[in-house]
């Protein structure tokens, strides 16, 4: 019983409150970017809608149809992430991939909330759904750097 016992903890009630309380869901009219993501193994999807100014996150919607792991990954994003730049963004999902990988870091603040899902590193076959968000926030931050550049 000790992995239903450990799966039962991965589920702490802090991840279910987070998976409870997504903000910005409503997706956004006229974005700069909008990605769609998909985690092949568990069909989790997220996609993210994003519009930028002066470098920085000034508008974002997302719809989340994940577990609650992903959900809780999307929340912590999701609060964090009005007011930051691409750079903070990559940083942020490189820490994250680092810390269920290779159990690195916290990812830096204003992510930081994401060390709730530290526990999770156990659990691999979790990982992309926890990832996904902040992937597809990293592919928008690449297009948008390819539009405002051109």
């Amino acid at each position: 019983m000790t992995a239903e016992n450990d799966l039962v903890k991965l589920y702490s009630d802090r991840i279910l409150a987070l998976a409870t309380d997504i903000p910005h869901q409503a997706r956004l009219d006229a974005p700069d970017a909008s990605v769609k993501r998909r985690a092949p193994l568990c069909g989790s999807t997220v996609t993210v809608d994003v519009t930028m100014q002066d470098g920085k996150v000034t508008g974002y919607g997302q719809d989340v149809k994940a577990c609650a792991l992903g959900q809780a990954a999307a929340a912590v994003v999701g609060h964090a992430v009005i007011g930051t730049t691409a750079d903070q963004i990559v940083a942020a999902r490189d820490a994250l991939k680092a810390m269920l990988k290779e159990n690195g870091p916290t990812p830096p603040a204003p992510f930081d909330g994401l060390e709730v899902l530290r526990p999770a590193k156990e659990y691999r076959n979790r990982h992309a759904s926890i990832l996904l968000t902040l992937e597809a926030l990293t592919e928008a931050m690449e297009q948008i750097g390819e539009t405002q550049g051109a």
